[in-house]
């Protein structure tokens, strides 16, 4: 009669060596490979004890809990963006900041999201964010005027603007659909079909995207505040 040997479980020496090497830094950097990867959903603890080959447990040794995870990998995403001081003038140098930070959200689509959703901007965030206002405070801009450059430049500091609705989920339709769908806008709704139409017609509006549009939206709020400080 052949009997199974019970399965040993590893010591807690093996389960401390196979966690020797873990840090928050490392725990960070994995997280977000499976972040840009597979998405944020899919980020979980038990997806990163696989990933680094611990035991989950071993995981809150270093973080506290999955709030405390993804305050991080959002504050580690931002101390990549760099402020850019020395371009010539405030105005191109903040541009090419924020035109960065656009850059890394491009590269990390689940961070503007998860930004939304943080109650408090982690250490990185707030050097970010304490750059931009030096740019501006060096540009010649009051103290009062910079909180007020914040507010107007709202998430696009960051990389990112939320739209009045998102119409990329489902993707584009084929341009002969887009086509008959503007014509049947405008018979209710004119001049949003006339917008329809245009867009439809060999990419129409300038051929805009994403980043020109970000980009324009950026120099007339940049071209503002200019006005707004001299005046």
């Amino acid at each position: 009669r052949l009997r199974t040997m019970p399965r040993r479980s590893p010591s807690p020496a093996a389960a401390a060596r196979s966690a020797g090497g873990l840090t928050r830094d490392r725990i960070l950097a994995t997280a977000i490979t499976v972040a840009d990867g597979d998405g944020i959903d899919a980020l979980s603890m038990r997806r990163l004890g696989q990933e680094l080959d611990v035991d989950p447990m071993a995981l809150y040794r270093h973080v506290r809990d999955k709030d405390d995870l993804l305050d991080g990998i959002v504050d580690t995403v931002v101390a990549g963006i760099a402020v850019v001081a020395d371009q010539g003038g405030w105005k191109a140098s903040l541009r090419a900041t924020i035109l960065g930070a656009r850059a890394t959200a491009l590269r990390h689509p689940w961070v503007p999201a998860l930004l939304e959703q943080r109650r408090q901007p982690g250490p990185a965030t707030l050097r970010y964010l304490d750059g931009v206002l030096g740019i501006l405070r060096g540009g010649g801009f009051s103290v009062a005027m910079g909180h007020h450059a914040l507010h107007v430049l709202g998430s696009r500091i960051l990389g990112f603007s939320q739209d009045l609705f998102d119409d990329g989920a489902a993707g584009p339709p084929d341009p002969e659909t887009a086509a008959l769908q503007a014509r049947q806008l405008a018979l209710a709704f004119p001049h949003l079909g006339e917008l329809a139409l245009s867009a439809t017609h060999d990419g129409g509006l300038g051929g805009c995207d994403d980043d020109l549009e970000f980009a324009f939206a950026l120099d007339l709020v940049l071209d503002g505040l200019e006005r707004a400080r001299d005046a």
